[in-house]
């Protein structure tokens, strides 16, 4: 971020168009940091906040509205995360990040510009998706700003040393070790169609009461996490192993309310399907595949992170 300052050094004034159009990529960039749509939407609310706290002439004495807009968002981000550890410890039952409806209504074309580090980058489609939103969840504050802001976002270290508050050498070890993570944790790349297909079958199995043709889509090592933040009934704990996953998913069958719908839809830019009551969203489904199997399910049904989800 550059800021002028001193008689004669000011910019003019930015309009108002300008720095809202930021807003939407605040966003992105936030979700990605705290894993709910509802505390980046926070996060932003108080950028602008104090950006319009700010008389006019500290306004213009900032050469780059954007990339001011950009640090106070991760800085407000940086201090969110350093106390969410402490809430998800009294949160009831496990926390998954909030599910996104179509992906194309969230993200936007990759924001341009280039640094000298040629480190392996993940597109904008990969860093919303649920296994990565998991293994980011993993990481320290520092690690996951650090690694979203330079390998996603296409930030210069210096620039990411600035948010951060540290030397750009520590913020490119940062980085690299957010990125072992990931790699250690990404399964084989499975085409996207592919994926859809499993989901599918996933799903008409399911409707079947299929329970060996679930098994045989389930890795026998899947796991299954559910989400209902003590507000919708679910299971208190994984479910580990593609056999009881199986068994446990054709009694779900057998005991679901009469109306309820299954869909597929998008879920983080992921095929994955919806469970509806009188066309209200009650559940989410999202997944992990690898190869020919699935790998992880992730059930949420907390309310407060489906109210984005509506009918159709």
């Amino acid at each position: 971020m550059t800021i002028r300052s001193g008689p004669g050094d000011g910019h003019p004034h930015p309009g108002l168009d300008a720095i809202m159009s930021e807003r939407r990529q605040l966003i992105n960039i936030a979700y990605r940091f705290l894993g709910s749509l509802a505390e980046a939407e926070d996060a932003v609310q108080e950028t602008y906040a104090r950006w319009y706290a700010m008389s006019p002439q500290q306004q213009g004495a900032i050469a780059s509205p954007g990339a001011w807009l950009t640090t106070v968002t991760s800085r407000i981000c940086l201090n969110v995360l350093g106390s969410a550890r402490t809430r998800r410890e009294t949160y009831v039952g496990d926390w998954i990040p909030e599910p996104l409806p179509e992906r194309t209504e969230w993200i936007n074309g990759r924001p341009g510009g280039t640094t000298a580090d040629p480190a392996d980058r993940v597109t904008l489609d990969e860093s919303v998706g649920m296994a990565f939103l998991i293994v980011l969840e993993s990481m320290t504050p520092a690690e996951r700003v650090a690694f979203v802001l330079h390998d996603v976002f296409c930030h210069s270290f210096a620039e990411v040393a600035e948010i951060v508050g540290r030397t750009p050498a520590a913020c490119r070890r940062l980085a690299s070790s957010a990125r072992r993570r990931i790699r250690a944790s990404r399964p084989s790349a499975t085409p996207a169609a592919q994926r859809a297909r499993i989901v599918r079958d996933f799903k008409q199995a399911w409707e079947a009461q299929d329970i060996g043709a679930l098994v045989g889509l389930l890795d026998p090592e899947a796991t299954a996490t559910a989400d209902g933040g003590g507000l919708a009934m679910t299971f208190p704990h994984p479910i580990e192993g593609g056999g009881r996953i199986a068994h446990a998913w054709v009694e779900i069958a057998r005991r679901r309310p009469g109306g309820t719908v299954l869909l597929e839809r998008t879920v983080n830019g992921q095929p994955g399907l919806v469970a509806q009551q009188d066309g209200v969203t009650v559940t989410v489904f999202a997944f992990d595949v690898a190869g020919e199997r699935i790998k992880r399910i992730w059930v949420i049904r907390n309310p407060e992170k489906l109210r984005r989800w509506t009918a159709g």
